[in-house]
């Protein structure tokens, strides 16, 4: 419903002149009371007249932005804040701690008040949060964690530097000139640096993550992960286990001691499949002098003037020696990187020279003997058999029955031989003589040369003999050898 604007100014002088006295006079009752008061407390601003008029004073307490209740005594947020810091330094001795955020107490004067001071600090103590003053590490964008001193963080360097390089080898780094010369058999560091810089700020957090230079020097060097156990499954091998982990043989056989490419994986077994990288590494580039041996090589001269098959040696060798100058950087322990900075040959090397004979002759022999058989198999070696010496070996089962010349050389006998039946013996002019045995049919004649694979006759069983073989023996200047040290099988 809508009501006009006259109806509404006729309502209004309706009100009749008793309310109006009444509203009048109540304004200026409540004028005359706030005037009286201000001007009273002006003139005597002591406690006893604050009392007089029932004006006490309470305090709003704040822990930062948030209200948290109300005391009448300031006093009392005092000593609850120092109690709880006193209580904290006296169990963390070497601590300093400081609330959070701010207690801020804002006054107010009241005619009457309800305040319940336990209740308040009761409600405070449940937000407040109280941290021990420390000092942020952080190493590139990585926060290490909180020390306690500052004067701590001034040992980091040392003593990560310290985990790859000895106290004598630091030492004798801060004190050497520059121009120093090095000896010759000794290594030095010329450089030492850290692949990020550590950086630190004040800071404050919970005690008990309050570090020590151990714990830091931990982390910054395996880095945060937390290690993660792969359980071995059926159809599991080493390898696939690595590459589903992105990671090398080198690397799983490295977290994983013990293990190695021919280890059995059961199923069940727990493999470590994280690898830390730390966050910092510790370069340190060392210079070395070393006299190193240049070994000497073997020269081999072709002689036509001597018989193939014979060497001599013409010279002796002789090692040399050089003095080398490396630079070597070290990565955290690990050779990463090396270069020759200078080379100084002290003696040269002397070459070994050996004669090689290439004279060759159709009765001579090489000195490796052939196969004497056309394929077959060994069924008898040299040794004590049956109660006697077997003085070479028995060749049977060829594919064919053809007797093959082991060598080039001279028919120096070719007939019957007791025991041995048809029998041939070759001078191979060389020292060595070959004798065949047991043969079937002979199809060469005394003082004939034969060549190397040449058919000399059959293989049979003449003379003392069990059946189709054929016996070889080996003679090295007129002394019996075993054939299998001179044949290629």
């Amino acid at each position: 419903m809508n009501l006009s604007k006259n109806y509404l100014i006729a309502q209004n002088r309706d009100i009749s002149n008793n309310n109006i006295f009444i509203y009048i006079s109540t304004l200026l009752l409540s004028t005359l009371l706030i005037f009286l008061f201000s001007n009273l407390a002006s003139a005597n601003n002591s406690e006893e007249d604050v009392q007089e008029l029932n004006i006490e004073t309470i305090y709003h307490v704040y822990y930062g932005e948030e209200r948290i209740g109300i005391v009448d005594d300031k006093n009392v947020i005092s000593e609850y804040k120092d109690g709880i810091l006193e209580s904290l330094n006296e169990e963390f001795e070497d601590l300093d701690f400081a609330l959070s955020d701010t207690i801020s107490l804002i006054p107010e004067r009241v005619f009457f008040h309800s305040t319940d001071n336990s209740s308040t600090v009761q409600e405070l103590d449940e937000v407040v949060v109280i941290n021990a003053k420390s000092y942020k590490v952080s190493i590139g964008e990585h926060v290490v964690g909180h020390v306690s001193r500052d004067e701590d963080l001034e040992q980091i360097e040392n003593l990560l530097i310290l985990e790859y390089v000895s106290e004598e080898e630091l030492e004798e780094f801060q004190k050497r000139a520059e121009d120093e010369d090095i000896k010759v058999g000794k290594s030095r560091i010329i450089d030492i640096s850290l692949s990020e810089e550590i950086e630190w700020s004040k800071s404050s957090t919970h005690p008990d993550k309050i570090l020590t230079l151990d714990e830091i020097i931990k982390i910054a060097q395996q880095g945060t992960l937390e290690e993660e156990l792969y359980t071995v499954k059926q159809g599991d091998v080493l390898g696939t286990i690595a590459s589903a982990h992105d990671l090398s043989m080198s690397d799983i056989q490295a977290i994983n001691p013990g293990i190695t490419q021919d280890s059995l994986l059961q199923i069940g077994d727990e493999l470590n499949v994280t690898v830390l990288k730390p966050m910092i590494s510790v370069i340190v580039e060392k210079e070395s002098i070393r006299e190193e041996t240049i070994s000497y090589e073997t020269e081999t001269r072709d002689d036509n003037n001597v018989w193939s098959g014979t060497t001599n040696v013409a010279q002796e060798g002789r090692d040399g020696k050089k003095v080398v100058e490396y630079s070597v950087i070290y990565e955290n322990g690990r050779a990463v990187k090396q270069e020759t900075i200078s080379e100084e040959i002290v003696n040269e090397p002397v070459n070994r020279v050996v004669i090689r004979g290439t004279k060759t002759s159709p009765s001579r022999g090489t000195g490796q003997l052939a196969w004497p058989a056309v394929g077959g198999y060994i069924s008898s070696y040299q040794g004590m058999r049956w109660g006697r010496y077997h003085r070479g070996i028995d060749i049977a089962g060829p594919r064919n029955h053809n007797i093959l010349a082991a060598d080039n050389g001279t028919v120096s006998s070719a007939g019957w031989e007791n025991g041995y039946g048809n029998t041939i013996r070759i001078n191979h002019n060389n020292g060595m003589q070959t004798m065949y045995a047991h043969l079937a049919s002979i199809n060469v004649r005394v003082g004939q040369t034969v060549g190397k694979g040449q058919t000399i006759g059959r293989m049979g069983s003449t003379g003392n003999s069990t059946g189709i073989h054929l016996h070889f023996e080996v003679y090295q200047n007129g002394q019996l050898r075993n054939p299998m040290d001179y044949l290629n099988r």
